[in-house]
């Protein structure tokens, strides 16, 4: 079995596969101090909640933009699963061609999306991953990645502007039907919601203008499916499409993965 784990700025997923059927995913909060028993004590009693045998797993495969969070996870794939765990860009080379000036500026969860997308989905296309940061990546007609944008995440500006505007509440994203708030709250829905499907429909047209090409726009996070609905050129919403790559990745390099360690 397949342990597979991508590290967020905010959220930790962990998903095990077996044959390629993914029989449990996790999700916890990201901790720079969380350690190698505390990760191990948290996934067996999730594990053992779907009756997953974690001695059957035999393979790790980590994504993180985190640097703090992959050692620990280093040492709970040794010590409890018995098993190396494979880094994303420091183990494995990804599967893909970056065309950036300097392809180890790229974050790994965005290296990690787009090779799923490029086997899943027509090129040339746009991945949209609302997380921490709202990243907008191209990949080209020939299934190479070519950059992107970064913008602050949603909930991230809406923390921003609570905390720096003392008169005015913590509100949850949600979609407004109207533009024009008749109240504060309604306000700052409708700022925060139509203001990034602007950006995001904003981004699209510069990308595709400079591309010189209609393009595929697939988006994945929390908060794809809401925004999706306000930005039609978002032609569909992918929330598996990290874990997915993390298997792609996996698949290239099994033999080399695959065993326990004493």
């Amino acid at each position: 079995m397949l342990l597979a784990i991508d590290v967020g700025n905010t959220n930790t997923v962990f998903a095990v596969f077996k044959d390629r059927e993914r029989l449990g995913q996790w999700r916890m909060s990201t901790r720079h101090d969380r350690t190698a028993d505390e990760y191990a004590a948290a996934l067996s009693q999730l594990m053992g909640l779907k009756q997953i045998d974690y001695l059957g797993v035999d393979s790790i495969i980590i994504s993180s933009v985190v640097p703090l969070a992959v050692t620990p996870l280093r040492w709970m794939s040794r010590d409890f699963f018995h098993c190396r765990a494979f880094v994303v860009r420091e183990d494995i080379a990804p599967p893909i061609q970056i065309k950036l000036n300097n392809p180890h500026e790229v974050g790994s969860d965005r290296v990690v999306n787009a090779i799923a997308a490029v086997r899943r989905y027509a090129l040339p296309l746009i991945i949209i991953d609302f997380g921490t940061a709202t990243t907008f990546d191209v990949v080209d007609e020939e299934g190479a990645y070519c950059g992107g944008a970064i913008a602050p995440g949603i909930n991230l500006s809406l923390e921003a502007l609570t905390q720096a505007a003392a008169s005015l509440p913590r509100i949850a994203v949600e979609a407004p039907d109207k533009v024009i708030g008749r109240t504060t709250v309604d306000a700052m829905r409708t700022g925060i919601y139509w203001g990034y499907v602007g950006l995001i429909e904003g981004l699209i047209e510069r990308i595709e203008r400079e591309y010189g090409k209609t393009m595929n726009v697939i988006g994945t996070g929390g908060l794809a499916t809401l925004f999706a609905e306000g930005c039609p050129r978002m032609s569909r919403v992918d929330n598996d499409l990290t874990m997915d790559g993390l298997l792609e990745i996996y698949d290239q390099n099994m033999e080399l993965m695959q065993g326990k360690v004493s």
